[in-house]
């Protein structure tokens, strides 16, 4: 069986479509559908069945999905510790990175650079939710999550607390409020975050728990493109606080969610008990130098919107 075809059928299996997969691959669709094609004639019997629009797998299928899992995150393992054998200073580390969250992550992933001049970087934007998965499937070591994760899966190292503002445009009628109720929100369109993030899921929970269910006119997994939509007049967004003090404060109205405020902790993630390569090791040491302590003031407060204790009032 070909490691290859096995990767790209547990792909398709994961995006549960193949031009999806395809994209996340970085081959064509036929490539895709051809080696599927191929581990089914090996196997002898059909692995993934279409109804409708909805793409199901077989009992074959599920034995060989769940099997595949092991065998790449096995083989993953493997290549790891092969690469440890030589002098550390070489070979590759790859780390996933959050849409929302990539600019937290630039200071160490410059610093190691700098350091490590010689190790080759893979960096993956996906969300919260698939670099989870993808930690736990061995396809990369380290990863950008979106707090609480499971800690009987994981470890993490914290590296920012932040909580959502409101965006909106100016001269809307939030512009004398100090603060706002998400309730208050209720009637609003949203902009909203991918569902694939986790920060989705998040929110949604929130305004649930505010008592409404919000009205969402356009997603994206992108904060700039989100401050443009509400620019525009789509909507208004929720963004972490950082991202909201980089806005244009003569286009843009921010001020902070509470009752109840919605938190953005992002942590650097790794699986628990799981190995670790050198190259990881040693990220992980410069992260916890460059990250947690280091983000940046101008990043993290910054002087348009000075930073607040929960007690006190917005300034």
């Amino acid at each position: 069986m070909e490691l290859r075809a096995l990767r790209y059928f547990v792909e398709v299996v994961k995006q549960k479509s193949f031009t999806v997969a395809a994209e996340q691959m970085f081959v064509t669709q036929p490539t895709i559908s051809k080696m599927v094609k191929a581990l089914e004639d090996e196997i002898g019997s059909p692995l993934l069945l279409r109804e409708g629009r909805q793409m199901v797998l077989t009992d074959a299928g599920q034995i060989v999905y769940q099997r595949g899992l092991d065998v790449l995150a096995a083989h993953a393992r493997l290549e790891a510790e092969l690469n440890d054998l030589g002098t550390f200073g070489r070979g590759t580390l790859t780390i996933g990175i959050p849409p929302m969250g990539g600019t937290l992550f630039t200071p160490a992933i410059a610093a190691f650079k700098q350091r490590y001049p010689r190790v080759e970087l893979k960096l993956f934007e996906r969300g919260s939710k698939a670099i989870e998965a993808a930690l736990l499937d061995g396809e990369m070591e380290l990863g950008g999550v979106l707090q609480p994760v499971d800690m009987a899966l994981f470890d993490v190292l914290p590296v920012s607390r932040q909580i959502l503002w409101l965006v909106a445009q100016k001269g809307s009628r939030w512009d004398q409020e100090a603060e706002i109720a998400l309730a208050d929100l209720a009637a609003e369109p949203f902009v909203f975050y991918g569902e694939s993030l986790a920060l989705n899921d998040v929110v949604l929970n929130a305004c649930r728990e505010a008592g409404f269910a919000p009205t969402i006119v356009g997603r994206s997994g992108h904060w700039d493109f989100m401050a443009a939509l509400v620019q525009a007049g789509v909507g208004i967004a929720l963004l972490p606080a950082p991202y909201c003090r980089r806005l244009d404060p003569d286009a843009f109205t921010c001020r902070p969610v509470v009752d109840p405020e919605i938190h953005w902790d992002m942590a650097v993630g790794w699986r628990r008990n799981g190995y670790l390569s050198h190259a990881a090791r040693a990220w992980l040491d410069v992260a916890r130098q460059a990250l947690p302590a280091n983000l940046g003031q101008d990043f993290l407060s910054g002087e348009r919107f000075p930073a607040r204790n929960r007690d006190d009032k917005p300034r």
